[in-house]
C-alpha cells in the first residue's frame, strides 16, 4: 500500500483505487489513465508541486486536460510568483515521483488548493502515490484531508 491509501484507511474515508499497467513511453500519465481506465478525462486530475516567491512549495491540484495558471496560483496562494517545483524538490517534499505524485500522504504538509472546476463532480481520480495507480474520492473529502479550497487556477480555454 501507498501512504496515499494508508492515510484513506486511517482516516476511514470512502474511495476506489483503480489500477492499470503503465506504459513508461507515454508522454502525459493522467492522460494515459483516463484512456486505460475508459474515464473521461476532465475527471482525472494532477498533483502539481509549485515553488512560491519566499521558495516554499505547494500543491495544485488540476484536471490532466487542462493548464496551470501560474499567475492564478500565485494570486491565490498570496506570493507574489510561482513556477513550477523541481524534480528533486518534489520528491523530497512529497516522497512521490513525478508522475506518481499523490495529494494525500505526503512527506510534508503542504499548502493545498484544488480547481474549482473539481467540485462539479461527484467523484475525481487522483494518483494514489505510483505510476498506473488512481484513487477515485470525492473532491471534498480530498478538500478536506489535504485543508485544501477550491479557486479558479487554470488557463482559461483559448
Amino acid at each position: 500500500m501507498t501512504p496515499a491509501i494508508n492515510l484513506l484507511k486511517k482516516k476511514k474515508v470512502l474511495y476506489t483505487v483503480h489500477q492499470y499497467k503503465h506504459d513508461s513511453s507515454v508522454e502525459s500519465y493522467g492522460l494515459e489513465a483516463a484512456k486505460k481506465l475508459a474515464v473521461d478525462a476532465h475527471r482525472i486530475y494532477k498533483t502539481l508541486v509549485v515553488s512560491l516567491s519566499d521558495k516554499t512549495l505547494a500543491v495544485a491540484i488540476i484536471s490532466v486536460e487542462s493548464n496551470l495558471s501560474l499567475k492564478l496560483v500565485a494570486k491565490a496562494l498570496k506570493s507574489k510568483k510561482a513556477s513550477m517545483a523541481g524534480v528533486e524538490d518534489v520528491l523530497r517534499s512529497t516522497g512521490y515521483v513525478l508522475g506518481g505524485v499523490s495529494p494525500l500522504g505526503q512527506k510534508k504538509k503542504l499548502k493545498t488548493i484544488i480547481d474549482e472546476s473539481a467540485q462539479s463532480f461527484e467523484s475525481i481520480y487522483v494518483s494514489a502515490g505510483q505510476r498506473g495507480l488512481e484513487v477515485e474520492i470525492s473532491p471534498f473529502d480530498l478538500a478536506e484531508l489535504t485543508q485544501a479550497r477550491f479557486v479558479e487556477i487554470i488557463n482559461p480555454a483559448v
